[in-house]
């Protein structure tokens, strides 16, 4: 039997430690790979750090982590698309309420991946670039697509224009970035946000405009970029967006919808252990007071909110829609790119708690990737 270690978290708020796990076996339409790369996500600490909030179904000991890639080792009697040996990235589904099982977390030497929430990778593609993908791509399809959110036209190779517009406020992070890029390949114009800096590369990924978000007269600036068009929603992301997307909608033609996918206020201060609940009890506190205020503001302009949750993709059609249908043709083809950057920033699975303490304090268009 081959072995497998894993990073694990054995009870909630507990720390991060490296030990053995069971060898992942495939059953039906799932697939087991050797991982190569692996990239973090906020999630990942969040459910470290505030599980009690965030995944209060969580059952422990857990295996987190999302974004991974690497090759096939074994796959389900009824799996299809993927042999032994195939290049492919996927999300890794363990702390999805669905799914709930170290198995399927990435933050191990072999994991289990579905086949519907899987795709193959050209080899001109590299592990760690592909890694940046799957948690991303996965939140900007649930806002766009399902049918309770923006509900768009699924991306597909020569998709007609609409003539509608997206907004995408924080372009230039993970979820932004690929928000930009299949709006663009569903035939939707899009106007995005992000730090000068990341202009061009917004620009690269398909967006007809972007604007400074820091910028005093971005809300009317972008108002009046919008004035005479049709908007599709629009898609919120980082601190501070969901207000000025509001205002913004509120002065639109069209779907007055924005899928928001970071609360009112930051959880990245709460500690696991010592001061954990004070500083948790004001969060939520804060979280309550700015969904209110947001909600308030959004009913008098006429404006709808939804929160995302990035994995709900999993259990309904957008899932293949995406990872099976659209992006392995996309990728290899190039239709698609995988974005933002990515950084390296260790070897080894014990390399990942320093990269998720890195995370929290900052970064700007770039993901952070651990190999094996």
């Amino acid at each position: 039997m081959t072995d497998n270690t894993a990073l694990w978290l054995s009870s909630k708020r507990a720390a991060f430690a490296l030990g053995p796990a069971p060898f992942p076996s495939a059953q039906s339409g799932e697939i087991v790979i050797r991982t190569r790369a692996i990239a973090v996500n906020p999630m990942d600490r969040l459910v470290q750090t505030s599980g009690d909030l965030m995944t209060p179904y969580l059952q422990y000991p857990a295996i987190l982590g999302s974004d991974v890639a690497g090759e096939v080792v074994a796959v389900g009697s009824d799996v299809t698309r993927f042999m032994v040996g195939d290049r492919v990235v996927g999300f890794a589904a363990s702390t999805d309420k669905t799914r709930n099982r170290p198995a399927e977390g990435a933050f191990q030497t072999h994991v289990v991946l579905l086949e519907h929430m899987t795709a193959a990778i050209p080899d001109a593609l590299a592990f760690e670039d592909a890694s940046a993908l799957p948690l991303g791509i996965s939140t900007a399809a649930c806002a766009l697509f399902q049918r309770d959110f923006l509900a768009l036209n699924p991306p597909a190779k020569g998709a007609l224009a609409t003539g509608q517009t997206v907004l995408v406020w924080g372009g230039s992070t993970s979820v932004g970035s690929n928000a930009v890029q299949l709006a663009v390949a569903a035939g939707y114009d899009v106007i995005a946000t992000a730090s000068p800096r990341n202009f061009d590369l917004l620009k690269r990924l398909g967006a007809t405009a972007v604007f400074d978000y820091r910028d005093p007269t971005v809300v009317a600036a972008i108002s009046a970029a919008l004035r005479g068009k049709t908007v599709a929603g629009a898609v919120a992301i980082g601190a501070g967006s969901v207000q000025p997307c509001i205002d913004i909608l509120g002065t639109c033609e069209g779907k007055r919808f924005i899928a928001t996918a970071t609360p009112p206020a930051s959880f990245d201060e709460v500690p696991a252990r010592r001061g954990h609940w004070r500083k948790l009890i004001a969060a939520i506190a804060r979280t309550v007071a700015g969904n209110i205020a947001l909600a308030v503001r959004a009913r008098r302009k006429k404006v709808t909110l939804k929160m995302i949750w990035g994995s709900t993709l999993i259990s309904n059609e957008v899932g293949p829609m995406i990872f099976d249908t659209f992006l392995p043709d996309a990728l290899a083809d190039g239709r698609y790119v995988a974005a933002p950057a990515v950084e390296v920033v260790g070897h080894g699975l014990a390399a990942i708690p320093a990269a998720l303490e890195r995370q929290r304090r900052g970064v700007s268009a770039t993901k952070l990737v651990v190999t094996l």
